[in-house]
């Protein structure tokens, strides 16, 4: 079952209420995406940190072959 960008959103956000957060559709299919987190609590952690954060934010949606998201293409950072 496909998921909305701003679904998505929604989800981060409740995790990261001050982030820049953007999402993109890949593929027009609601399963493919790219998303851009950058927050202020990442600064100092590694991209592995940074990155599991966001995944946990998903709360799941992620997990396996149910899993409403299929693929995440995920950049995080720090504000300059």
């Amino acid at each position: 079952m496909p998921i909305e960008a701003k679904d998505i959103e929604d989800l981060i956000r409740a995790a990261f209420p001050a982030a820049k957060i953007a999402i993109t559709d890949l593929a027009g299919d609601g399963n493919h995406y790219a998303a851009e987190v950058i927050d202020e609590s990442f600064r100092g952690q590694n991209r592995v940190q940074q990155q599991r954060a966001v995944y946990a934010a998903l709360k799941g949606r992620m997990d396996g072959p149910a899993g409403a998201l299929h693929a995440l293409a995920l950049t995080t950072k720090a504000p300059d």
